[in-house]
């Protein structure tokens, strides 16, 4: 009888301690980590991206006209801008790449030659151009974001956006030594000299007033600037195999070019290359080596060696890629990627706390190149304008020496 009890007892005991920790497993199944202790991975979406507006948005300031646009085409490619004379806008933005320059910096002033033959002159005392030239194709867009009212007065401009609007990007390289201005003049005077320059040329003077009606003296730096930046605005590429697959057209893309939308998004391209211009406009610490071009390393404004974050847009034409211009290919850009998610740091300038975690958790594979590279070919669009004007007004050699 006792026997049998204990039995019954022990059963009973081991019955408990099962439910007891069955209770307990079940509780741990449902208590939740602490918030900051989980890594939420968030992979973007093709709606993370865009299609190109077919119009340009003008600022209120500045609306186009066609004797405006072509006033502006003529000074853009019109050494008379250049303290010495010899160099325009075009100089270092070519209509057959892109808009930008194959170099991987530019030579501007003391400069002489075009493409692979451009050198600079004897004794010269011009350093190399700071950073690698940008394209002004598609400026017009600078800064625009899905389902947000675009305002060109705050469009952003340069490598580290020091400018907005086309209007005041327009003057700044005039005023840069190694660009338009020399050692001729100084930084607070090049501009007036421009200004005399153009005011002695009696075809300017025809031009400047049929673009700018009614105004008493209307060749003056505010013009200047908005002309220049009028026939920018014209300069455009919208009608891409993607602008056109995202306004609908299913077959625009092929499937191996959806396989590297795909693999573009995830990876996590599009966490900086969003939007319609395939950038967040914002700057971003990656350690991209300098360019062998220039003695001192380039830091940046603050010292953080941070960059804005560069088009995609028709990177056919405009080779060799990032500010400075150290990576001729594609391929060679996103291997960069890859080695900065493994740890490596290229640029021996740049700490590690300085990295950017958007690039350093990114999860680019050699894999995933290829397919990458040929979904980045669909945002090419050959379309745009490429006139080049036969004379300019100064009667000096069109785009400089």
């Amino acid at each position: 009888m006792g026997f049998v009890f204990g039995m019954a007892f022990e059963k009973m005991y081991y019955f408990s301690m099962l439910i007891l920790i069955a209770l307990l497993c079940n509780g741990c199944g449902n208590r939740q980590e602490p918030l900051q202790s989980k890594r939420v991975k968030t992979t973007e979406t093709i709606a993370d991206l865009g299609a190109l507006p077919v119009k340009v948005t003008e600022p209120k300031n500045n609306p186009s006209t066609p004797e405006k646009v072509q006033l502006g085409r003529l000074l853009f490619f019109d050494p008379i801008l250049s303290g010495n004379k010899d160099v325009s806008c075009a100089t270092c933005h070519q209509p057959e790449f892109n808009y930008a320059e194959f170099m991987e910096t530019s030579i501007g002033v003391n400069g002489v030659g075009s493409g692979s033959n451009r050198r600079f002159i004897a004794a010269n005392d011009i350093p190399f151009v700071k950073r690698n030239s940008q394209s002004v194709l598609n400026t017009a867009f600078n800064g625009i974001k899905n389902e947000a009212v675009y305002d060109p007065e705050k469009a952003p401009m340069f490598w580290d956006l020091r400018i907005k609007s086309l209007e005041l990007q327009a003057l700044e390289p005039i005023k840069t030594l190694e660009e338009m201005r020399g050692n001729g003049y100084h930084e607070d005077k090049i501009l007036d000299e421009v200004i005399m320059r153009i005011r002695k040329i009696p075809a300017y003077q025809t031009l400047f007033s049929k673009a700018f009606s009614g105004e008493s003296q209307p060749v003056n730096q505010v013009n200047l600037s908005r002309a220049i930046a009028a026939y920018e605005r014209t300069l455009v590429a919208t009608n891409t195999r993607f602008d056109q697959y995202m306004r609908g057209d299913s077959n625009a893309l092929s499937s191996s070019e959806k396989d590297g939308l795909n693999s573009f998004l995830v990876t996590g391209c599009a966490k900086c290359h969003s939007g319609p211009m395939f950038s967040d406009y914002k700057l971003h610490t990656l350690g991209v080596p300098d360019t062998d071009n220039r003695k001192e390393s380039d830091s940046g404004i603050g010292n953080k060696y941070a960059f804005r974050t560069p088009s995609l847009r028709n990177l056919r034409y405009t080779s060799p890629y990032m500010h400075s211009g150290k990576f001729k290919t594609l391929d060679q850009v996103l291997l960069f990627y890859e080695d900065v998610a493994g740890g490596k740091i290229l640029n021996p300038k740049v700490k590690t706390a300085q990295m950017d975690t958007l690039a350093t958790h990114m999860d680019v594979n050699f894999k995933d190149i290829s397919r990458i590279v040929e979904f980045l070919n669909t945002l090419n669009d050959d379309s745009f304008d490429k006139t080049i004007p036969a004379s300019v007004p100064s009667g000096l050699q069109v785009m400089g020496l």
